[in-house]
């Protein structure tokens, strides 16, 4: 394609050995992000049986699977920025292969856990590989697309995250019916192998030419407030109180260290990430947008899983193909949001597809335990084509509102929203469903034992497994399990889909409309710049 006449020439920063297998690098980028993704959809299906007793599963209580879920929350969220930074100074090649090995490796033992402490703490290691890898892909995507291909791009990146939302829980399902609850980690470990294969021999390494002097107390500061913030937030939702010191403290320690932060970069010469970005009404939104959809997404994703095992009877298989619409939509839709940004403008499309998420949401508040099963294909799949335009379009307003060199800073960004709002997400919504199955199960627990009545009314997972001790004369209690758990599904359910709502007034408001397209830039007619990819 020429040049029209007049037309600005963009200067391509990809050399062009990188330009032209730019697809297959995205492929080896897509495949680690997928393996990260893999691991978290494949463990909420695994909840139910790694809650069930020895040898099925490790015991483990609604706290235990809060916390192993969320010790990798915790220390994915806390490292997230500094990995960005690493990437950034040291090369993101370094650091994703870094992040892949050491995620391989906790998998492997996180397989061998013999108590959920242990599980935990492995856990905690694969959060540790998974802070390196995340940024590191999208940061490497940045810097072998040109700026006209990166939307495209991001699209399949993001499509990625849907196709592990389906192999995940259906991998988990067919994992759980023939292997040991240990088994849906283990299978990450060759995944891991093939992935360090493909990125050492295809994915380029690339860094900041002018990173700057280091900035240890930023970094320092970034750490400690991130891990204090989240941690207060999981304590929280962990005791279905915000105003316990144990929680109470640490949130606002993290949030008073944070500002400490950002009044620290403000004054840097050299900071670690310019606040200044944050005044731009675009790239606050788009954060904003992408912490508030996985605020409201995580919390109901927790308790689906045991909306559809504990109350609906299937199969971790079973639950796992019920989220294949949700996958579907993404892996569809997510590649082609750019055409429709393109028609429309980033405004409309989010705020659309936020308007879509609230309302798959909203729609939870309405199933019962006899719902149709194509009801609920129906309302994952409105929700995963929700997604798929939202989270490609905020990603591209946040990555392109940074220079290309600060790649792995603006995907820290990115992801450290994402996070901390899905750690609020598992942690307010699950206090709230906590609460209100605590408060409507109580009445209902006379005629269990008295030793076992304040172990019943920790979660229907063990009010079930009480229940089923008690024989015969626990079956009421089944029936009264399901109708309490409904009701508190159904309040969390009202509560995610306004949180969905506030997002779709924050990007309705705040991210631009349709642009002018730029004129596209042959290759052949432009000239890289020398040091473009070192």
């Amino acid at each position: 394609m020429s040049i029209p006449s007049g037309a600005p020439a963009a200067v391509p920063q990809v050399p062009e050995a990188v330009h032209r297998r730019r697809w297959a690098i995205l492929a080896v980028l897509m495949f680690s992000l997928l393996i990260v993704v893999l691991d978290n959809s494949i463990l909420n299906v695994a909840v139910k049986t790694i809650a069930s007793p020895s040898p099925t599963g490790l015991g483990a209580t609604q706290s235990e699977l809060e916390w192993a879920i969320n010790s990798y929350t915790l220390v994915f969220a806390g490292l997230l920025f500094t990995a960005g930074l690493l990437g950034d100074r040291i090369g993101r090649k370094k650091v994703l292969l870094f992040g892949i090995i050491l995620f391989g490796v906790g998998s492997a033992f996180a397989a061998m856990s013999g108590s959920p402490g242990e599980l935990v703490t492995w856990r905690a290691v694969m959060g540790f590989g998974a802070a390196f890898v995340m940024p590191a892909t999208l940061a490497v995507l940045m810097n072998v697309f040109e700026r006209d291909e990166q939307p495209k791009a991001i699209g399949l990146w993001a499509g990625s995250v849907g196709l592990g939302i389906a192999i995940g829980p259906i991998t988990g399902g067919l994992l759980l019916e023939h292997f040991w609850w240990g088994s849906v980690f283990l299978v990450n470990v060759p995944v891991v192998v093939v992935a360090v294969i493909a990125m050492a021999a295809l994915v380029p390494d690339s860094r900041d030419p002018k990173p700057g002097r280091l900035d240890p107390l930023g970094v320092a500061l970034s750490v400690v407030g991130l891990v204090l913030l989240v941690y207060g937030i999981i304590r929280g939702g962990e005791l279905a109180d915000f105003t316990d010191a144990s929680a109470l403290l640490p949130i606002i320690g993290g949030l008073a260290v944070l500002v400490v932060f950002v009044l620290h970069e403000k004054r840097s010469s050299s900071p670690a990430i310019d606040i200044s970005y944050f005044r731009k009404p675009a790239f606050s939104a788009a954060v904003a947008a992408i912490a508030l959809v996985f605020f409201a997404l995580m919390g109901v994703t927790f308790f689906s899983a045991f909306y559809m095992q504990s109350v609906r009877g299937w199969s971790a298989l079973q639950s796992g193909l019920l989220i294949l619409p949700l996958a579907v939509a993404q892996m569809v839709f997510a590649p082609r949001a750019r055409l429709v940004v393109d028609r429309f403008g980033a405004r409309a499309v989010c705020t659309a597809g936020m308007l879509l998420v609230a309302i798959g949401l909203a729609a939870f508040a309405l199933f019962d335990a006899t719902t149709p099963v194509w009801v609920m294909c129906l309302v994952f799949f409105v929700q995963g084509t929700g997604m798929a335009h939202v989270m490609p379009p905020v990603t591209v307003a946040v990555m392109q509102a940074l220079p290309r060199e600060k790649a792995g800073s603006g995907s820290a960004v990115n992801n450290v929203f994402r996070q901390v709002g899905g750690a609020l997400g598992i942690a307010v919504l699950g206090s709230v469903l906590s609460t209100v199955y605590r408060g409507d199960i109580e009445g209902h627990l006379d005629a269990v034992p008295a030793a076992a009545r304040e172990v019943a009314g920790e979660s229907i997972e063990a009010t079930l497994g009480v229940a089923e001790k008690m024989g015969p004369a626990g079956t009421p209690l089944v029936s009264a399990a399901h109708d309490a758990f409904m009701g508190a599904m159904h309040v969390t359910a009202i509560g995610s889909a306004a949180v969905a709502l506030i997002g779709t007034i924050v990007v309705a408001l705040f991210l631009p409309g349709r642009r002018r397209p730029e004129p596209a830039v042959a290759r052949d007619e432009r000239t890289v710049p020398a040091d473009a990819g070192r």
